[in-house]
């Protein structure tokens, strides 16, 4: 009797929000003129998904990256908004303004006019990967070449934090700078106290979003999308490792429709969370 009850103590532990997450339906796929797309980002102000594509190697400065724009029905509304990056990877928005990490610098872009207005240098930097911006408007971009996660703030940079080993995706949530470090999830206060919050990402973490309920997404790059419930806990939802990529996703909290590039693959593909 102890075991059965034990057994059903740790059922309820996982919750049904573990078995809900387990189940998410393809929609539609974009396959035309998006060259290495790396991470996607879901506007809810103006309704867009903001695209970045490296189109190159992942650490060349050769101007042949961009930003596409696509509506959330899958059709394409600018597949060149923005061009002449260098192999563009995470996005924020903050007050109309689009973060972009390319490389050893930040790309800031008015998205009303569409004009880039800033380039932010990181000295010091090697291969900046994802970017987020805080409640006042301070930047945060992790490097994760160089376990390194640097601050902007008035347009000039800072090293954060350090001895963040392949750190990637970033995203500011409730107070709390939340980070893909390695196989864990990581939970940095004001003070830089870390906690880790989940962990076992057998691939390393790179996308990552809230859901909005203390529920997290989490991709990483050779295939593998988790589900990562407030407790700690993480499900596989999908592992498609060796047949595409699932880079940095963006996600829609009120549709519950996440948008997943697929990188190698060029395209980006819309799953809706069940």
């Amino acid at each position: 009797m102890k075991r059965y009850m034990f057994l059903v103590a740790i059922a309820a532990c996982l919750g049904t929000s573990s078995l809900k997450a387990q189940s998410i339906e393809r929609l539609w796929e974009v396959k035309d003129n998006l060259p290495t797309p790396e991470s996607v980002l879901f506007h809810a102000k103006n309704g867009m998904l903001y695209v970045s594509l490296i189109d190159g190697g992942a650490s060349d400065k050769d101007g042949k990256g961009g930003i596409a724009i696509l509506n959330t029905d899958g059709s394409t509304k600018d597949a060149s908004w923005i061009t002449g990056l260098n192999a563009p990877k995470g996005l924020a928005i903050f007050n109309d303004l689009l973060y972009i990490a390319d490389i050893s610098s930040i790309i800031v872009v008015d998205i009303v006019s569409g004009n880039i207005v800033d380039e932010i240098s990181i000295p010091g930097s090697t291969f900046l990967n994802d970017v987020t911006v805080d409640d006042r408007g301070i930047v945060y971009v992790s490097d994760t070449r160089d376990g390194k996660i640097y601050q902007v703030q008035n347009g000039s940079s800072s090293l954060y934090l350090e001895n963040a080993p392949n750190v990637n995706g970033l995203k500011f949530d409730k107070g709390k700078l939340l980070a893909l470090v390695g196989t864990e999830l990581w939970a940095i206060d004001a003070n830089k106290q870390i906690k880790v919050i989940a962990k076992g990402f057998e691939k390393g973490g790179d996308g990552l979003e809230p859901i909005g309920n203390g529920d997290y997404l989490v991709t990483c790059w050779p295939g593998i999308v988790y589900y990562v419930n407030a407790d700690g806990s993480i499900v596989k939802m999908k592992d498609v490792q060796g047949v595409m990529n699932t880079a940095d996703l963006g996600y829609n909290p009120k549709t519950k429709i996440m948008y997943i590039p697929t990188f190698s693959n060029n395209s980006v593909i819309a799953y809706q969370l069940k």
